[in-house]
């Protein structure tokens, strides 16, 4: 929640304090001898109002069975936490255990062709047959479908959103996002309670629909779009990406 805390400054934060609530009882004369961190970033850390708003998530998130995993947690996802940039924790609704299983992102652009929806569904459904992970961006278009694959055959699947976990977008998908919750599957963001979808917020959550998989299934894209965004994030990651042939 505070602005200008990345992962460099949090873990120089953590190497000083060795611990979560020492940074939060920590003074700025403390605060301020920490590598990176400046008199900005000091009193954002100890401002008093976002303290009382982070005991209304805190309370929020315990009354609506949200998990918040940090990446110190041996829950956080070892794939992710291998990238650069990892998000510091995840807000997690759902099965905590599904990021032990092989994971692919099956990802594409929302207006789609008949024959991408049919592709991506087929091949989400062959391959949480065989108890791997389904990963997209719970979006119109080909990351539904994805989704839709994975529940057609009862396997798993992980929606990662670009807003608040309390916030499905599109809202058209909320009954998806339900049915990916009652059949053992996961909804995550690295975003807390509240946070409206933001145009900004999708490159960032790309990275973490890659970071999660071991290999990414592209089925269709445009010259300019999210998918090819998720695309090199992958190839940074050093992960496999798939193509899907087109359709001539």
């Amino acid at each position: 929640m505070i602005e200008g805390i990345g992962i460099k400054r949090y873990i120089n934060l953590i190497t000083e304090f060795k611990t979560r609530k020492n940074i939060f009882y920590a003074s700025k004369e403390q605060l301020m001898k920490v590598k990176l961190i400046d008199e900005n970033i000091c009193n954002n850390i100890l401002n008093i109002e976002k303290r009382k708003l982070a005991k209304k998530y805190l309370y929020y998130i315990e009354q609506n069975k949200i998990d918040i995993i940090s990446i110190e947690d041996k829950e956080y996802p070892s794939n992710l936490r291998e990238i650069y940039n990892p998000p510091i924790c995840l807000y997690i609704k759902g099965n905590k255990n599904i990021f032990q299983n092989i994971g692919i992102g099956v990802i594409g652009c929302r207006e789609c062709s008949d024959y991408g929806k049919k592709v991506a569904q087929k091949f989400s459904y062959d391959l949480a047959s065989k108890n791997i992970n389904i990963v997209s961006g719970l979006a119109k278009g080909i990351d539904s479908y994805a989704h839709l694959g994975a529940l057609y055959c009862k396997g798993l699947t992980t929606a990662v959103l670009g807003s608040g976990i309390d916030i499905i977008y599109p809202k058209e998908n909320y009954y998806l996002a339900t049915k990916i919750l009652e059949t053992n599957g996961t909804i995550i963001s690295e975003y807390p309670p509240g946070i409206e979808p933001q145009r900004m917020n999708f490159p960032a959550r790309n990275r973490i629909i890659s970071g999660l998989t071991n290999g990414i299934l592209v089925v269709e894209a445009k010259k300019k779009s999210g998918t090819l965004i998720t695309v090199d994030f992958a190839l940074e990651q050093g992960r496999d990406v798939f193509i899907i042939p087109r359709k001539y």
